[in-house]
């Protein structure tokens, strides 16, 4: 009798808790009606909204949210009848599926759980997939669904990444107390969505049950992002850096990718050694406070711009750098070659990185007002945080000379990349100015938050300085830059098919105060230089053994990046020569392939031929109303040409010469990534254009 006045007197109050929801009624206190509720066992409890996605340039899936089940049972409602038909049944699927119990387990906690009247069980504490879900769904009692059989499926939604850990610290998390990182983190207020809210009851086991009055308010799904990153340019990346961390032992690592006209970043991978000695995505250097460190010699760009704008110097004056070491109060300045350059010219200079004849021709023209240089150099963008679109961007210093730390020595060591800190996309950020004729631009990781694949808000690039300095001064800064390549620190990596633009550096890192023998390896540069489309910066520091350089570590993997974009990229290699291409004349399907097959392809359709070649692969020459055939060298150790082949034929040919094949768009090969009769490469990959 007790238990039927509690349980009708829940009914009266759970009433007056709809009426008073839908009625928006204020005569019971929050606080008061809250603790009513508890007492009863009815609680308006907040439903989760699903995430939004994460999607790459391209429109592929970086991070999504898939649903997964717990899989719960309210023993009580089922008609006797269906109930100890289905039970036998139920049980062996159970067991059967989750291979934890024995069907009669299940059927004895089952059957205990109807007989004390409990309406909500854990059928099994494991989660299972949506597909799962559906079948499971058929089977015996479960068919019935929630009202008559009695089966909860109770959805969680976990964040999944399709790519693995490709980029995985730039896409990033948010726990459970809404701390995170990357965009995760920093998009949070777009993908998050709203949340609901709905009646729930206590039940057995001090679970809640939701009560589906009419009165809840459901949940609005999180937007989607779009972002700049270009999945196969992270790959690549993230695999020379990878590759390069390995070799030289090194403790962390980071590169990142720009679009220049854009400011779009295509790719950005952090790599940090782990306690086992492999490598992972830990920490965001490229863009945090973790990634502050003098730049070292990649600053001497800005340095170079200040000389040629506020002073009249020019790139073929000299200057006497001695023997490598030049004495400023009580320190001693090393020069980047041991035993020193001599008398060289400015351009020289640069180009070999000296320490010496920079800081030598900035002290003379700024040291009787060091202010002036700093003021230049932060009137060009440097200094100031970009205002980049994720959290936690780390706040660049550039010294004052009201700094407690100013001393006669700190204009003379800014001069070449100390006394001051940065990050590597703020240094990336001025290098692109430089390739983006003088604009420097706020670079861009997401372009739009989406809903249902319509735009929402999109977000643009913002111009940060119109102008760097004078195209005079551009032009002369775009071929030091070059002239290290050519000529100078970077001269290993000159030997490509385009010109690649930029600076190594490599500075000593300072830890408690005092230079150590660990250093910070860098190249900041672009590419192609006469034409520039991306701009890149590679991070390695502490490499270990004896090649500690920026030259010797990072500027190989800028190189390997930029080979594979230049590779994948037809739009960057210049034409083919005309003679290369077969004419359009009457005849536009037989272009080149296999002699004998089409020699009979020929014959089939009554096309005149003419065997000029004995050779098994061939290209065609028309004349009139008959077709030659003329000999394809196919030698090994070269690159094929396959422009007119079938695509069969060209992957066959390509594979044979140790080559990965790569291509887009159906048809026969229109154009071909690498040049026919260059040398082969095994394991390097060729892109072709099918139409």
């Amino acid at each position: 009798m007790l238990r039927v006045r509690v349980a009708f007197l829940a009914f009266l109050l759970f009433g007056l808790a709809i009426a008073y929801r839908i009625l928006d009624l204020q005569v019971i206190e929050g606080e008061q009606w809250k603790s009513l509720a508890d007492e009863i066992g009815l609680q308006y409890r907040t439903i989760k909204a699903t995430r939004g996605n994460i999607y790459s340039d391209n429109g592929s899936l970086l991070l999504t949210s898939l649903p997964f089940y717990k899989v719960a049972l309210d023993p009580s409602v089922s008609e006797e009848s269906v109930f100890k038909k289905d039970i036998d049944s139920l049980s062996y699927r159970l067991s059967k599926f989750f291979k934890d119990k024995r069907a009669s387990d299940y059927k004895r906690m089952i059957e205990a759980a109807r007989l004390k009247g409990r309406e909500y069980i854990v059928i099994n504490a494991e989660e299972i997939t949506y597909q799962e879900k559906k079948e499971m769904a058929k089977w015996p009692l479960f068919r019935y669904g929630r009202m008559k059989g009695g089966v909860i499926f109770e959805k969680v939604d976990k964040r999944f990444h399709p790519f693995s850990y490709l980029g995985y610290r730039t896409i990033g998390y948010v726990n459970q107390s809404n701390e995170g990182a990357g965009l995760e983190y920093s998009f949070n207020q777009y993908l998050a969505g709203s949340s609901g809210e709905a009646l729930f009851r206590k039940v057995a086991g001090g679970r809640w049950r939701q009560v589906y009055d009419g009165t809840e308010i459901r949940p609005e799904n999180g937007l989607d992002i779009m972002t700049t990153i270009d999945v196969n340019l992270q790959d690549v990346s993230q695999d020379a850096l990878l590759g390069a961390l390995k070799e030289h032992d090194a403790d962390y690592g980071c590169v990142v990718v720009m679009e220049v006209q854009t400011g779009e970043i295509k790719a950005i991978s952090n790599l940090s050694k782990t306690s086992s000695g492999g490598y992972a995505e830990r920490y965001n250097y490229a863009v945090g406070s973790q990634g502050l460190t003098e730049p070292g010699s990649t600053f001497k760009l800005a340095s170079m711009i200040a000389l040629l704008e506020e002073t009249n110097i020019s790139l073929d004056d000299s200057i006497e750098t001695g023997e490598g070491e030049y004495q400023y109060y009580d320190r001693t300045m090393p020069d980047h070659k041991p035993g020193g350059f001599g008398k060289i010219t400015v351009k020289e200079a640069f180009a070999k990185s000296s320490n010496i004849a920079i800081s030598k021709l900035v002290y003379a023209h700024f040291g009787t007002n060091p202010q002036r240089y700093i003021d230049f150099i932060k009137g060009m963008g440097l200094g100031r945080p970009l205002g980049f679109q994720m959290v936690g961007e780390g706040h660049p210093y550039i010294k004052e000379t009201t700094d407690k730390t100013w001393s006669g020595v700190s204009l003379p060591w800014m001069s070449i990349g100390h006394e001051l800190t940065m990050t590597p996309l703020q240094t990336l950020t001025f290098y692109n100015a430089v390739a983006n004729n003088g604009k420097m631009i706020q670079p861009i990781i997401v372009k739009a938050t989406v809903k249902a694949g319509q735009p929402v808000k999109t977000f643009d690039s913002i111009v940060l300085n119109k102008k760097i300095c004078s195209d005079k001064t551009l032009e002369e800064v775009k071929l030091l830059l070059r002239e290290v390549v050519l000529d100078g620190t970077a001269s290993n990596i000159k030997h490509s098919h385009y010109p690649i633009a930029g600076k190594t550096g490599t500075s000593q890192k300072l830890i408690n105060g005092r230079y150590t023998k660990k250093y910070y390896t860098s190249f900041a540069g672009y590419f192609p230089a006469e034409a520039p489309l991306y701009s890149c910066i590679v991070v390695i520091d502490n490499p270990k053994g004896y090649r500690q350089y920026g030259s010797d570590v990072a500027a190989p993997v800028f190189k390997e990046i930029a080979d594979k974009i230049y590779a994948s990229n037809l739009q960057m290699h210049p034409p083919m020569p005309d003679d290369l291409y077969v004419d359009e004349t009457i005849f536009p399907v037989i272009r080149s392939g296999n002699l004998e097959d089409l020699t009979m392809i020929c014959n089939q359709l009554g096309v005149s031929n003419h065997k000029k070649s004995g050779k098994e692969w061939v290209k065609t020459k028309t004349e009139a109303n008959y077709v030659n055939w003329v000999s394809n060298d196919t030698r090994n150790g070269l690159v094929p040409d396959v422009v007119g082949m079938s695509l069969r034929d060209a992957i066959y040919i390509l594979e044979n010469q140790g080559l990965e094949v790569r291509y887009s768009g159906i048809g026969r090969v229109k154009k071909q990534s690498a040049s026919p009769g260059k040398k082969a490469v095994k394991g390097s990959k060729i892109y072709l254009d099918l139409g």
